[in-house]
Parts: C-alpha cells; structure tokens; sequence
C-alpha cells in the first residue's frame, strides 16, 4: 500500500510540473521551457515513429523517422493551446505523423510504379462498388485489372508500405507543417462552427464506409488504429502472418479512399 501512495504521489507531482511548464511556455514562451517541454514529450516521437515504421522499406531508419517526428513535436508545442481542454498527446500526434509523412514524401520514397498501382487498383475498386453495388472480391478486382489474383496479391504487397499511413493522408494540400488532417481539425478547430460540421461530416463518412466493409477488414483498421495494435499483433489475433495482415489493411485503405472521393 505505501508503494501505490507513493507511486501516485509521484505521477501527481510529475503533472503538476508539465501543467506549470505549460503555463510558463504559453506566458514567456522561453528556449528553455520550450526543451524542457520537448524533452518530457520525446517518448511520444519514437512511439508514432515506431507505428509508422511499420511496413516501411528497411532503407529507411527508423532514427530518420524520428528526427522528421521531432519537428511536428516542436510545431505541436507552438500551437497547443492548453486552455482548450484536450490532451497534448492525442493533439501532438496527428502533428508528429504529418511531419514523418511530409518528410517521407519530399524525399520521394514510394517509386512511381508502386503509386500508379495503388492508382490503379483504387479505381478499380471505385468502378466495380459502384457497379456491384457492394465491396468487390479479389478475383472481381484482378479481372478488371487484367491480372490473376497472385499478382494482385503482389501489387497489394508492393504498396502496403504505403497503406499503413493513409489514414493520415492530408485534407487539405499546403505549405510543409500548413496541412490539416482529421486528428488536427479535431483538437484545433474545434470552436469554428464551419470546422466543427466539416469534421463531424467526415466521421460520419468514414463511419459509414467502414461500416460496409468486410469484416476482416473492419476488424484490422478497428485493431490497428483505435485499439493500437501492431501488425504481428493482429496477426496473432486473425491467425494470419504479418505480410496477410499487411495486405488485408492495404485493400481497406483503397476501398476507403474511393468511396470518399464520391461520398455519395
């Protein structure tokens, strides 16, 4: 019992102190208080680092990630606004994630044959929903496309590293750092009434197209992005390996993105 006070005398104290380094920051906006700031939130970095790194090709360090991480790290700091009421961590990672994104994007690392593919296959998935009026199969999609399953499997493969951050993939285009997903219209904009119905609209939308997808693909997007999940782990859930999982996300990400560019 005194080990559990103890504990929660500490963790007390350690929140009074961020909350006062909060105040202070947003007062006298200091150097210092700013790196104090940064250093208690670096875990966080590595946290969002890690998750993105996830299907990632091997060339790319996770070191590197997190180095892009820190910048989104520092722009969340700036714009914060403690007052509002919402957790810095839930707010700071749609911004930590956009930055890896950006970086990852300026040096151009998905070659273009691998984007044409994704292209590709989105629409077709696009074409035959509309047509069918249901989620297509994989061998429905690999006729449209002209291939068999096995190499649709493979495109599927090619482009899962691309997949795993699409969920994050901005709104609206801008300036490095300007862009806006659906995590940073949530926690920032909230007091705009135009931003509000815009954000609540696409929560529907989203809601809506998960809700008509497959169930396995259901599952993993639901394990991967609200329960925090890895993609071993899911895999250990579904009884699949990784690579299965890999794929079975890539083929959501694409249902999801095309039934959002014609929400109707």
């Amino acid at each position: 019992m005194p080990d559990e006070i103890t504990t929660t005398t500490v963790n007390i104290d350690a929140a009074e102190v961020v909350a006062a380094l909060w105040q202070q920051y947003k007062d006298d906006g200091t150097t210092e208080v700013r790196e104090l700031l940064i250093l208690h939130y670096s875990p966080l970095v590595k946290f969002v680092a890690g998750r993105v790194a996830v299907g990632l090709p091997q060339s790319i360090e996770q070191a590197d990630l997190v180095s892009y991480g820190i910048f989104g790290l520092i722009d969340a700091i700036d714009k914060f606004d403690p007052a509002r009421g919402f957790k810095f961590e839930t707010y700071a990672i749609s911004r930590i994630k956009g930055a890896i994104i950006d970086e990852l994007r300026s040096i151009d690392w998905v070659p273009r044959s691998v984007r044409s593919k994704a292209r590709s296959i989105e629409s077709a998935y696009s074409k035959l929903e509309n047509e069918l009026k249901r989620t297509p199969e994989d061998k429905e999609v690999a006729r449209e496309l002209g291939v068999s399953e096995q190499e649709l499997s493979q495109s599927l493969s090619q482009i899962s590293f691309v997949g795993v951050v699409a969920l994050d993939e901005l709104l609206s285009a801008g300036d490095r750092g300007s862009g806006t997903t659906v995590g940073d219209t949530v926690a920032d904009r909230v007091n705009d009434p135009v931003a509000a119905f815009e954000v609540d609209e696409m929560k529907h939308l989203l809601a809506d197209a998960i809700n008509r997808m497959p169930d396995r693909e259901r599952l993993v997007l639901t394990l991967y992005y609200y329960e925090g999940l890895t993609l071993a782990e899911i895999g250990d859930v579904l009884g699949v390996t990784e690579s299965r999982v890999c794929q079975i996300h890539t083929k959501a990400i694409l249902q999801l993105r095309s039934r959002l560019a014609e929400p109707a």
